[in-house]
Formats: C-alpha cells, sequence, structure tokens
C-alpha cells in the first residue's frame, strides 16, 4: 500500500519529541506506530486523565484523538507552504476505563487540499471500543 504521508523519514521517537512542552506531554501520550494509512498513540488512564468518578475524562479522550489527528494532518502537508489547525471535534464515549492504556488510531475519512477528516477510534487494553471520535482540520497557506 502507497504511504499517505509527506515524509517517510519521520520516526516515532521524533514525533514524541514534537510533545515536549504540549498538552500530550503533560498527559503522558506518546505515538506508538506509523502506518501506510495511519498513526497510533496512547495515553495512560491515571490521576491526570480521570474525571471524579474515577473513569477515563471525556475530555482526555478528546485530547488524545485530536493529538492523534493533527498529528497525521501535519504529516500529510507540506510543512514549507502549509499548517494545519483543528476546526470541529466531535466524540461519542461508549464505555468507561478506570485503569490502564487508551490507544487511538486515527485513519482518514477524507484528505482533500484545504480539509482533512480523520476516523479516530479509541480502545482500552483489551481492544474494547472505549471512544469514536472524527476531527476535521483546516489546511491553511503558510504566512
Amino acid at each position: 500500500m502507497k504511504t499517505i504521508w509527506h515524509s517517510t523519514k519521520i520516526s516515532l521517537d521524533q514525533l514524541n519529541e514534537y510533545s515536549d512542552s504540549t498538552m500530550a506531554n503533560c498527559l503522558d501520550m506518546e505515538f506508538t506506530e506509523i502506518g501506510p494509512d495511519y498513526l497510533k498513540m496512547m495515553m495512560p488512564v491515571d490521576h491526570r486523565t480521570k474525571q471524579p468518578y474515577g473513569l477515563l475524562h471525556g475530555g482526555a479522550s478528546a485530547a488524545l484523538a485530536e493529538t492523534v489527528g493533527s498529528m497525521a494532518s501535519a504529516l500529510i502537508i507540506d510543512p514549507e507552504k502549509q499548517i494545519c489547525v483543528g476546526m470541529e471535534i466531535n466524540a461519542n464515549h461508549l464505555r468507561g476505563v478506570k485503569t490502564g492504556y487508551v490507544h487511538a488510531c486515527a485513519r482518514p475519512l477524507h484528505i482533500g487540499a484545504t480539509s482533512h477528516v480523520w476516523d479516530i477510534r479509541i480502545t482500552d487494553d483489551q481492544h474494547k471500543l472505549v471512544c469514536v471520535s472524527r476531527l476535521t482540520m483546516a489546511i491553511l497557506a503558510k504566512r
């Protein structure tokens, strides 16, 4: 399968370095896999990502989805000519998680000249679906 990425020379270490001094770093998110048409990331379910009932916070799931989808768009565009920013995100929270990690996989639904739409599936350590998210990214000319 042909890759969708602008550059095939990006490593997981480089992706994780981009997270320094960001929300992703504060929530201990980590990129785990780059496929020809998908990007994966994981995040712990702990004191930083739980709500008062001890379950994974929906906002943490949304942050994970937006982080993995935003980076996926950033890997598609030409960084010399373009930037990408989030336009809209939605998330359906399907199952509670109390411990372990959640794992997000972003796959494109649409890759256009001015927008990207990502399908992001978040699962728990047992591969059970926790959250389904859709992220729309605007692709803008760099000024």
